[in-house]
């Protein structure tokens, strides 16, 4: 049984007891909390630009002086694509070596017309080893690798190409070319083959291509060391009177000038932010500190990606390799660092990185570390391996590993930049005040000059579409 009690007859509530001390809602609103500088995410650590020698660059541009050269040739072609059917760009046959500097567009509109395009899958044979070459084929897409036998009759490989590249340029020219290689496609993808014949029947109907290639078979009567450089003539091991040879220094008549580069900004700062909201962190300081952060990482970028001056497009297409299984392996990483004498680092993007050790691991290997500036890194054959988030992953999951020797005694890879600037707040960097508006805003222009310099081909390596993401078990 329920008994039920009216409000009048329930007890009354219990008052809450008066306020003893300060709350601590209110006293918050006196303390200073303990707080920490502003922070930024994009912040990283940036080794290229700590290990990049700078070169004092006065005038705004600098001069890159080398030995004559008659190396010709040595770039990528590139096509257009329209739907299944590809196409070369007339231009672009420019870089093979015997059509260097040949500019007649009619007769390379012919020749390009005349290439024939041939799709090809994964494991056919695109040539035979002894077989007569009689045309040259220009990769459009895909993965070739070159193999022959070794002086003990075993399989050897000598190279892997991908898009861009060609083989069979030797045969254009010569009647009784044979393929020194077995040409082997490694993946799905397309080429152009133009043929010894088509190339005669161009050359036949076009007196400009025939005086271009005259001119061009006389080159191979200039003598020249293994890197394409003019020979200086010299006598050694001979006795009694013999006669000495003369000999001087060729030098390019054009040499290549690196301009100085430039990333700015206007930072922008209300007076009354500054004046009343000071303390205890410098409001202006601090908006400084963080701009030119953002700064340094966008002059990272651009050291690796500009298409002028950028690590990425300017080695040497020599310099450049193919991973021969896609993984980055011990392998590939021994034959980047054989390409040139003195390699001061390798950049990798932090996931190439975890793939190389993935590789590593898998074959038992454990890379060393060294010391570089009082932090481990990891290092192959003593060589560290930094760090770069700024070298691109591609939708394919496919990145580059660079190579570098640095210096300007070393003959290497340089940072060009100029000190002394007004109003410079660090080496190569000022901050001008630019005044206040009428809307009581101030601005300063925050500006940074830069740019790199490859002195010598060798100095710079790139292994290309290296193969980051994990492979299924």
């Amino acid at each position: 049984m329920t008994v039920e009690t009216s409000p009048e007859a329930q007890p009354p509530a219990q008052a809450a007891p008066p306020q003893q001390s300060l709350g601590t809602a209110a006293a918050r609103k006196l303390a200073s909390t303990t707080k920490s500088a502003p922070q930024m995410q994009e912040i990283t650590s940036r080794w290229l630009l700590r290990m990049l020698p700078w070169v004092e660059t006065k005038g705004g541009t600098y001069r890159v002086n080398r030995r004559l050269s008659y190396t010709v040739g040595d770039g990528r072609v590139e096509f257009v694509q329209d739907g299944a059917r590809v196409r070369v760009i007339p231009r672009e046959l420019g870089e093979l070596a015997l059509l260097r500097g040949f500019e007649d567009d009619a007769a390379l509109t012919a020749l390009a017309d005349r290439c024939t395009q041939r799709d090809f899958t994964a494991g056919e044979v695109l040539a035979e080893r002894g077989a007569p070459a009689g045309e040259i084929h220009l990769i459009a897409h895909g993965r070739v690798s070159q193999s022959s036998e070794g002086p003990y009759g075993d399989g050897i490989r000598i190279a892997v190409l991908a898009d861009g590249d060609r083989f069979g340029e030797n045969a254009l020219l010569d009647a009784d070319a044979t393929w020194d290689y077995t040409a082997k496609a490694e993946t799905s993808g397309t080429l152009l083959t133009l043929s010894r014949a088509d190339f005669a029947a161009v050359q036949a109907s076009s007196p400009a291509l025939q005086a271009h290639i005259e001119a061009f078979s006389s080159l191979p009567n200039q003598r020249q060391n293994r890197h394409g450089e003019a020979e200086i003539a010299m006598s050694a091991g001979h006795v009694g009177e013999a006669v000495l040879p003369g000999a001087f220094v060729d030098y390019e008549v054009n040499p290549r000038e690196y301009e100085l580069s430039v990333a700015q900004t206007v930072l922008r700062i209300h007076t009354r932010v500054a004046d009343l909201y000071n303390g205890p962190m410098n409001q202006t300081e601090e908006q400084l500190r963080l701009t030119i952060e953002a700064l340094r990482e966008r002059q990272e970028h651009e050291l690796v990606n500009n298409r002028e001056f950028g690590l990425l497009h300017n080695a040497d297409f020599k310099q450049r390799i193919q991973t021969h299984s896609g993984p980055p392996t011990p392998d590939d990483m021994d034959e980047l660092l054989c390409r040139r004498r003195g390699t001061k680092l390798f950049l990798a993007h932090p996931r190439t990185i975890a793939a190389i050790g993935r590789e590593f691991n898998a074959r038992g290997l454990y890379p060393d570390h060294v010391d570089l500036g009082g932090q481990q890194v990891p290092a192959w054959r003593g060589v560290p391996i930094l760090p770069c988030n700024k070298i691109p992953i591609t939708r394919e999951q496919t990145s580059s590993i660079i190579a570098m020797r640095t210096g300007e005694e070393n003959q290497g890879v340089i940072g060009l930049r100029q000190t002394g600037l007004p109003e410079e707040y660090e080496p190569g960097l000022s901050v001008r005040f630019m005044g206040i508006s009428e809307q009581a805003i101030m601005s300063y222009l925050v500006t940074t000059y830069y740019s790199a310099a490859v002195l010598v081909p060798d100095a710079l390596g790139v292994m290309e579409n290296v193969q980051i993401a994990r492979r299924r078990d």
